[in-house]
């Protein structure tokens, strides 16, 4: 919510994570790559299009209760590369940082080629892509050479 004076009036939580910087529109998709759908029990703050100086509009979402693995890291730097993530502890942010697309990414996403040998029933291999372009995004699947943009991926949730 957005009150007169143009601030956000969201309660601030007590231990859990503050993705900020989120492109506009894209906060859903971020919950959508974690996971959340808002059975888990998370308490879950979304903002969606507001003001921000760095990107015109921007999204934020506030959980409650929930840590980030490194792999999730992975999967947010892909949908938002933008983002900045704040760990909040007893209402205090005691770390922030921005997410990085890193060189490779393995077992995140799902290669979308039916011929790849990550698809294969007999086979187990963890998908791997390597990363081509920042930006725009492109990625490789390392296996069969299909490249990807950022609106062709699948995620493996």
């Amino acid at each position: 919510m957005i009150n007169s004076e143009k601030e956000l009036i969201i309660r601030k939580i007590r231990d859990g994570i503050v993705i900020d910087h989120i492109p506009a529109g894209r906060a859903l998709l971020v919950l959508k790559v974690l996971g959340i759908t808002g059975k888990e029990g998370y308490r879950v703050a979304l903002v969606m299009n507001v003001e921000s100086k760095k990107l015109g509009k921007k999204d934020i979402i506030k959980i409650e209760g929930r840590e980030l693995q490194p792999q999730e890291l992975n999967i947010i730097a892909l949908v938002a590369p933008t983002a900045t993530i704040n760990i909040i502890r007893d209402y205090k942010v005691v770390s922030k940082f921005k997410v990085t697309i890193p060189d490779v990414i393995e077992g995140v996403l799902r290669c979308r080629n039916s011929n790849c040998i990550t698809n294969q029933p007999r086979e187990y291999v963890k998908t791997r892509f390597v990363v081509i372009s920042r930006n725009p995004l492109i990625l490789k699947c390392d296996y069969c050479g299909t490249y990807y943009t950022v609106d062709d991926l699948e995620y493996m949730v």
